[in-house]
């Protein structure tokens, strides 16, 4: 299938941020366009990422707009920065999550149980077929669009979620589907930087972070170290040491 062309952008800088952690990521229970909350977790990341952010791009120092997946995990985590910025916040159904069918609200076990020969295929990158949900090329369509219609301004920050985000990048650097898994995914409230230059997209910074929330502010309970199934298969390219497995509802193909 021929790539779709990548419309003009009214930004030329982009930042892709990830929501923070919901109760079934740290449960590893897949998660697609159902609508579980941030936990206490998640709140305490968003809360600890955003001025980060602002500093890390700039985002004071420039006109900003954001745009959120309408998916309350994504507008809550985007709302913590846009009360920073005092910039109001745009909700976009088009950045939501890639919809995964019969497995959204099951647990990775679960998944493997019931559908074995599908998790073999989740499992080594290939598409998944009779699951229901979304191909990837319809996750770029919409995503595109998205974009497309992005206010004017010098940067735009996305907030989406894990096989959004990867499925935005990959389609901007003009990767095809044989370089999938190529960056690591996003981590919660991780994000990724590009920026328009010479004609093209480049990365300029992927999967940072504000590091580890401050003692006492959320601190995770032992459930973090569940395998989250947004974040791929265990040990796939994205792994941090003390950060969980590496989250890419991408894997699904």
């Amino acid at each position: 299938m021929t790539a779709p062309a990548l419309p003009e952008l009214p930004v030329t800088r982009l930042v892709v941020w990830r929501h923070g952690r919901t109760g079934w990521n740290a449960a590893g229970r897949f998660q697609g366009q159902l609508d579980p909350p941030l936990d206490d977790v998640g709140r305490a990341q968003a809360a600890h990422a955003a001025p980060h952010l602002v500093a890390a791009a700039g985002l004071g120092k420039r006109s900003t707009a954001v745009v959120a997946s309408d998916l309350g995990r994504a507008a809550d985590t985007a709302r913590a920065l846009t009360s920073l910025l005092d910039v109001p916040l745009r909700l976009d159904s088009r950045l939501r999550e890639h919809g995964m069918g019969s497995w959204e609200g099951l647990t990775r076990d679960e998944v493997a149980d019931r559908y074995p020969d599908q998790y073999a295929d989740w499992l080594a990158g290939r598409p998944v077929r009779g699951r229901g949900g979304e191909e990837a090329p319809a996750v770029v369509a919409r995503v595109l669009a998205a974009l497309a219609d992005l206010p004017p301004a010098d940067l735009a920050v996305v907030v989406t979620h894990g096989g959004t985000s990867g499925r935005m990048i990959e389609t901007l650097l003009e990767l095809g589907p044989d370089h999938r898994r190529v960056f690591g995914p996003l981590g919660n409230c991780a994000w990724s930087e590009l920026a328009r230059q010479s004609g093209r997209w480049r990365l300029l910074r992927h999967n940072a972070s504000a590091g580890p929330l401050p003692e006492g502010l959320a601190a995770p309970g032992p459930e973090r170290l569940r395998a989250d199934p947004e974040q791929g298969a265990p040990g796939a390219a994205g792994d941090r040491p003390g950060d969980g497995p590496a989250q890419d509802a991408d894997a699904v193909g």
